[in-house]
């Protein structure tokens, strides 16, 4: 087991903007942190003491001293990759709809984090790149970030999150394909995406079995497709072989949010395969952490990941 790890977070810090209706049909407004915020609260419950949490982003300097304050009250988090920038925070308002589903309006999308915040802290034991808002970072970011961890083996989660979202003249957010999907995909030890970011990632229009085929000789370890209550799929490569594992859903007795599922699955996902070094384990845990977060709103509640709250054994 790896010990006294650090890890690089690279993404933009997001204010999540909850737009809800009560029974009665009045409207009430819930503000949390969001972002690569749950990245970085997931990590510091799952780590100890002696590791390091290291995030990269920028924030608007009126509101600097207040987020790295709440950062350092983490005790295990490294506020020296925050910098300050004259750009108001993101925003990212969800409002609920007719079918259950939700709307996704952003505002206020930062400027992609340059490479030149991103080097010093690359001296690390893994780096996750997190698209929180689909801009965080240029591709010839993380060309430069390959570059420089190459020789070192460290090893680059990236969670595709959003950069398979456009934003229209509202401010919604759509699905779009990536024409350089596979620039992106190129030369990186995992790579997370949920089965619909999946299904609308490639201008081919891949299938998800297609897109494994074509996915995993750019030099992929592994690939994981989230499916929110019905659990995860794992594709892992050694010696040029493919395995598939079947990550069960886990039921909750309720589901009460699922914003911010998806980052706390790659943070813990991360770190347990940073620990453990066994990607199977590894996927396990990103489901369950997963699972955890659903059963409530915005990342406070994480700090619950370090009692390893007891779940319902999987459903096969």
């Amino acid at each position: 087991m790896a010990k006294d790890l650090k890890i690089a977070v690279i993404g933009h810090l997001a204010r999540d903007i909850f737009h809800l209706t009560d029974p009665s049909g009045r409207e009430e407004v819930v503000e949390t942190f969001g972002g690569i915020f749950y990245s970085i609260a997931t990590f510091s419950a799952l780590l100890s003491s002696d590791d390091q949490v290291i995030p990269v982003f920028g924030i608007h300097e009126a509101e600097y001293d207040k987020i790295v304050g709440r950062l350092q009250q983490f005790g295990n988090v490294d506020t020296r990759g925050v910098f300050k920038t004259t750009e108001p925070v993101n925003e990212v308002h969800f409002f609920g709809n007719a079918s259950g589903g939700r709307t996704e309006c952003s505002k206020h999308i930062a400027s992609p984090i340059p490479f030149q915040r991103i080097k010093p802290y690359l001296d690390v034991h893994g780096v996750l790149v997190n698209m929180a808002s689909g801009f965080d970072i240029l591709l010839e970011t993380l060309d430069n970030i390959r570059m420089n961890v190459r020789d070192d083996g460290i090893p680059i989660h990236l969670d595709f999150h959003s950069l398979t979202l456009g934003i229209d003249d509202e401010l919604k957010r759509f699905r779009r394909p990536l024409s350089d999907w596979r620039r992106w995909c190129f030369m990186l030890h995992s790579i997370q995406m949920s089965e619909e970011e999946a299904a609308g990632l490639t201008v081919e229009r891949y299938d998800e079995a297609t897109l494994v085929n074509h996915m995993m000789p750019l030099m992929v370890n592994a690939l994981l497709v989230t499916r929110g209550e019905r659990g995860a799929t794992l594709t892992r490569q050694e010696h040029k072989k493919l395995f598939r594992h079947d990550v069960p859903g886990i039921p909750v007795p309720t589901v009460v949010d699922t914003v911010g599922c998806g980052d706390v699955f790659g943070a813990a996902f991360f770190a347990e395969c940073l620990k453990k070094k066994d990607i199977v384990m590894a996927a396990e845990a990103g489901n369950k952490a997963a699972s955890i977060k659903s059963t409530f709103r915005g990342p406070d509640g994480l700090e619950a990941l370090r009692q390893e709250p007891a779940l319902p054994t999987p459903s096969s």
